[in-house]
């Protein structure tokens, strides 16, 4: 294991907010977030450090990726996932007063993270989750008055998965009211111990004479990440940087899915996260499972399941056994207005 390197675990933050209609999250205005300008997001991801390098929107939403991952807007909901040592949390308060200009009030927070590979390497508020937890019920707004906190332990030291989630007294009646409970569901995946073999192809030539924008879909296709999503007519914005690492984001729809790698030997880790709905084809979410293991080939990989449905993690595991990874612990937690969360740990069975 490196002293230090480059944090590939990233934090993700996810933002509802509601209209004039505190029962309704329809909006007076359909774009709602979306209005933002580009000006105004810089000055929040200035907060956090980093920056957009490529972006790509639909009737939707939005998508952008980042310096350090990526950031998706849609009309009501913002989410945002960064690596590195950026100091996400502090996105929050602009974004909310960003919003209170377009007469948009937060509703609900989700904060989620893995376990830092560098974790004395992180900045203030990340320095702990504990600190994180801290800085999170001093930002937000009181509305959110239902609040709660929750490491959930795996039998791998290095991984345990971290979230806090916020809502205020509606945003479960909101939920019913525009058809979203039970609907739609998060799969958080973050692999480590890539395949060295697969990792060396997230690494430039020196001097290859091309941009991001370019390299970023050489890779695509020559990892099989572009065969990931079952929709052909998806869009893949990929960027590859320089020396090396990857981030994409995919619009297919009203859904985001998004892919970041950081290579380097004795650190390298790859994530996945896409949303879907539990009226899917119940094939699909495990054809994409199994195209995401197939691609990194990863030693250890733990998957985050969200959503108020049990149906989805009880097949996580049957998709990804058979690719020689076992599943090693399964914890579940309920979070309000969330719905529950499923943390599932996998290591390749030649490990005891």
């Amino acid at each position: 294991m490196a002293v230090s390197g480059f944090e590939g675990f990233e934090k993700r933050l996810e933002l509802h907010f509601f209209g004039d209609d505190p029962l309704n999250n329809l909006i007076d205005n359909e774009m709602g977030l979306r209005l933002l300008d580009f000006e105004s997001l810089q000055e929040v991801l200035d907060a956090v450090q980093c920056t957009v390098v490529s972006a790509v929107g639909n009737q939707y939403f939005d998508a952008y990726v980042l310096s350090e991952s990526s950031l998706f807007v849609y009309p009501t909901k913002i989410i945002i996932k960064t690596c590195g040592t950026t100091q996400l949390l502090k996105s929050i308060r602009p974004l909310v007063d960003y919003a209170h200009d377009l007469n948009l009030t937060l509703c609900a927070c989700r904060y989620t993270r893995g376990s830092f590979i560098f974790p004395k390497s992180q900045p203030f508020p990340h320095t702990s989750f504990k600190e994180e937890v801290f800085y999170l019920e001093e930002n937000l707004p009181i509305n959110l008055c239902y609040r709660k906190a929750s490491v959930m332990p795996s039998k791998l030291a290095s991984h345990s998965w971290h979230v806090f989630t916020a809502s205020d007294a509606q945003a479960t009646t909101r939920q019913l009211v525009s058809g979203d409970v039970n609907a739609t569901f998060t799969l958080e995946i973050c692999m480590t111990e890539l395949d060295r073999v697969i990792a060396r192809k997230f690494f430039r030539r020196p001097d290859d004479g091309k941009n991001g924008d370019t390299a970023g879909k050489e890779m695509t296709e020559l990892t099989g990440i572009g065969g990931i999503n079952p929709n052909p007519n998806s869009i893949i914005c990929d960027f590859a940087f320089d020396p090396c690492g990857y981030s994409m984001n995919g619009v297919d729809g009203d859904r985001y899915s998004t892919i970041h790698v950081t290579p380097e030997d004795g650190f390298s880790y790859a994530s996945f996260e896409c949303l879907g709905s539990v009226y899917d084809d119940h094939d699909e979410v495990a054809q994409i499972l199994k195209r995401v293991v197939q691609v990194f080939k990863p030693a250890t990989m733990s998957v985050s399941t969200t959503c108020t449905s049990h149906e989805v993690w009880t097949r996580v595991v049957h998709a990804i056994e058979p690719l020689g990874l076992k599943c090693r612990s399964c914890v579940m937690d309920e979070f309000p207005a969330a719905g529950s969360v499923v943390f599932q740990t996998f290591t390749a069975t030649r490990r005891k």
